[in-house]
């Protein structure tokens, strides 16, 4: 599952000087679920670790230091650092180890199946860390919306057998569109087709995609950053550990 977001300060930078405004500010995608698991996971490590590094005695209170350098980079770049910054321009994607800046121009297709991927024109294939695909969503929102058609059906059957023959094929025709398109929503306006959210967030982009990738102002190389920040403290935590473990 996936939450999208309005950022109104973004923290990095993304527009080259001079270029127009966009329609709004970035929209942010991320996954609830691995935010709650992250936050989870650094209060047990921490716990954990300070606990071991007050009352340890000898090595102890190195080791888990070196552990908790090594394992805490690690719960931050895979469960709180992913997300998906989308604005009229590019498509900036930020994974555990790396951001990588698209430009609408450079984006060739958005594609979805047992993960959810992006790739440019090179052919190159870039995996949306932020956006898990969730089988079970899937499934879900697909029971759900052969649940809504079947009512909606059930609905038209009881309207055209009550009502006369004018009125009855007016009803029953209108339930039986609204039964293809998911069923009623609120107030009795036929609502979409039900879909999980990372698949909701994927149309998204390909509907922006398609309106931006022949703009002037979506043009542009992509470039691609490694976070040496997560990858420092990993390295350093990791060498020490294996010092400490290593001398014993």
């Amino acid at each position: 599952m996936t939450t999208p977001e309005h950022q109104p300060n973004d923290p990095e930078p993304t527009r080259p000087p001079g270029s127009a405004a966009p329609r709004y500010q970035d929209r942010v995608y991320r996954s609830p679920a691995a935010l709650v698991g992250g936050v989870l996971l650094l209060a047990l490590i921490g716990w954990l670790g300070i606990d071991a590094v007050v009352t340890g005695e000898g090595r102890t209170p190195w080791l888990a230091l070196a552990t908790m350098l090594l394992l805490v980079p690690l719960v931050v770049a895979y469960t709180l650092r992913p997300a998906v910054y989308v604005n009229d321009d590019r498509l900036r994607v930020r994974n555990p180890f790396r951001v990588i800046e698209l430009p609408w121009g450079q984006v060739a297709s958005l594609r979805s199946g047992f993960s959810n991927e992006v790739f440019d024109e090179s052919g190159t294939k870039y995996q949306l860390w932020a956006l898990p695909v969730s089988l079970r969503a899937r499934n879900k929102a697909v029971r759900a919306e052969t649940r809504a058609a079947a009512q909606a059906a059930r609905a038209a059957r009881a309207g055209s057998g009550s009502e006369g023959s004018g009125s009855g094929a007016g009803s029953g025709s209108g339930a039986r569109a609204s039964a293809g398109r998911g069923g009623l929503g609120p107030g009795g306006v036929p609502s979409g087709p039900k879909r999980a959210e990372s698949d909701r967030a994927m149309d998204e982009m390909r509907e922006m995609h398609e309106l931006r990738q022949s703009e002037e102002a979506a043009q542009g190389e992509v470039t691609v950053r490694w976070a040496y920040e997560i990858a420092g403290p990993v390295v350093v935590g990791a060498v020490l550990l294996a010092v400490l473990l290593g001398v014993g």
